[in-house]
């Protein structure tokens, strides 16, 4: 049964909102989360055996700002009797799908979890002379019933979409499909097919990997391209992980716009790149084929820009450039898997009337995390994995998503109820200017 009113309303149940409401529920506040999904699913379609989260276990939905709480990844493991199967493992990055099954059990223990509910619209709306709500719509999906309730406080959450360019949308399918999906296609793919993956990054290095331990045995050809000028490693070094700290969030956040945009488009390896661990799988895997002078049906080609794609009797024609030669390239194929990644989404529900953007049509996003709201005081409107441009790369890493969580229940809660720390790295970013004797 909903309430008439919450104090904090979030919009989409990932892993950041859930963790907000994780470290909200011990407070004294009256939270309500609601996702037009059944139930927690994360990213279902990338679910592949053997794949494992990119950070620590820590960087769970709590520990980054309370590592007391019960809704811990270890206490996660204490109530289900793997303490010593976890201590035996001796790895830093646990798998996907135990990641995936914590966050199932989080919101299993959590009462203010809401699935099977669309949010409809979020208005700003006065109560009375001295009370600012937000009016929030929400539908129940099976019965298309709607209910109105009141939230001093909403919390976005509802991340990021894939990314399809545009070229390509008219062809998408069951031949044709995003990485998301790579889990519910692969079973399309029939023998002698030859499939074409594109794309960069992690998500395109495992699903060559999957395709590429089954090659032999299903007997089609793999082709692996990127427009990247080679198959290179995303930045873990660990002074390159501190890059993702609340010290280099806050250095990121003080920058002018053009410095800012400037900045991102050269970070591309910070977060974009292909696990060390992955390329050596893929490398291992093409050695052991490759025994005795075989020439296993795989290729790989960099510096390869496709843009554009037609089906030229049953079979996909795509195009383009060799990116440093300019030579023209024709890849034919039966089956297209683009790994293109993801864009930030802004939900319809969020008015021009009373949110302000820049010239580029980007959320205005203030350093705790809140959106810029026209005229009065709104109360609080926040947002998780939306601000990718105004507060840099650990936008959406999940190393910072307690940390950002912190920083905006300390806002609502108006004083420090989580100890957010300062000095997190051993370098400055900044100018420091050493004191001279």
């Amino acid at each position: 049964m909903l309430n008439e009113s919450y104090d904090v309303v979030g919009v989409g149940i990932g892993p950041f909102n859930l963790g907000f409401a994780a470290l909200a529920d011990p407070l004294d506040l009256d939270v309500a989360l609601f996702d037009q999904k059944e139930s927690f699913d994360w990213h279902p379609g990338m679910m592949i055996d053997g794949t494992t989260l990119q950070v620590p276990f820590f960087a769970d939905l709590v520990s980054m700002a309370d590592v007391r709480s019960k809704y811990s990844f270890l206490h996660y493991l204490q109530e289900h009797n793997r303490m010593y199967h976890f201590y035996f493992l001796e790895k830093f990055h646990i798998p996907r799908k135990e990641y995936n099954h914590y966050c199932k059990w989080v919101t299993e223990e959590l009462s203010s979890c809401h699935f099977g509910y669309r949010v409809q619209s979020v208005d700003p709306i006065r109560l009375s002379q001295e009370e600012t709500y937000y009016e929030v719509i929400v539908q129940n999906v099976q019965t298309l019933e709607t209910k109105v309730v009141h939230a001093k406080h909403v919390v976005l959450g509802i991340g990021s979409i894939p990314h399809v360019p545009e070229t390509f949308q008219h062809a998408l399918g069951n031949s044709v499909f995003h990485s998301s999906q790579y889990k519910d296609q692969k079973k399309h793919i029939k023998p002698n097919e030859s499939i074409a993956v594109i794309g960069s990054g992690q998500s395109a290095a495992e699903i060559f990997y999957d395709l590429a331990l089954d090659q032999e045995e299903r007997d089609y050809s793999l082709s692996w391209y990127t427009r990247s000028n080679g198959f290179f490693p995303m930045e873990y070094s660990k002074l390159g992980l501190e890059y993702f700290s609340p010290d280099y969030t806050k250095f990121f956040y003080s920058l002018d716009q053009d410095k800012k945009d400037s900045l991102l488009s050269e970070q591309g390896l910070l977060y974009k790149g292909i696990s060390a661990d992955t390329i050596a799988s893929i490398y291992d895997l093409l050695y052991e084929k490759s025994v005795g002078g075989v020439e296993p049906d795989l290729h790989l080609q960099a510096m390869t820009n496709v843009t554009n794609i037609v089906n030229d009797g049953g079979k996909w024609q795509l195009s383009g450039k060799q990116s440093i030669t300019n030579e023209d390239i024709m890849i034919e194929a039966d089956k297209v898997i683009l790994c293109t990644g993801y864009k930030q989404s802004t939900p319809t529900f969020l008015q021009d009337t009373y949110v302000v953007k820049d010239e580029l049509g980007r959320l205005s996003i203030l350093e705790e995390y809140q959106i810029e709201t026209i005229g009065e005081d709104h109360g609080g409107l926040f947002i998780q994995n939306g601000e990718l441009h105004s507060h840099g790369v650990g936008a959406p890493d999940l190393g910072l998503g307690a940390h950002r969580n912190a920083v905006i229940l300390n806002k609502i809660m108006g004083h420090e109820v989580y100890h957010v720390q300062n000095q997190n790295v051993f370098q400055s970013f900044g100018a420091k200017i050493l004191a001279t004797t």
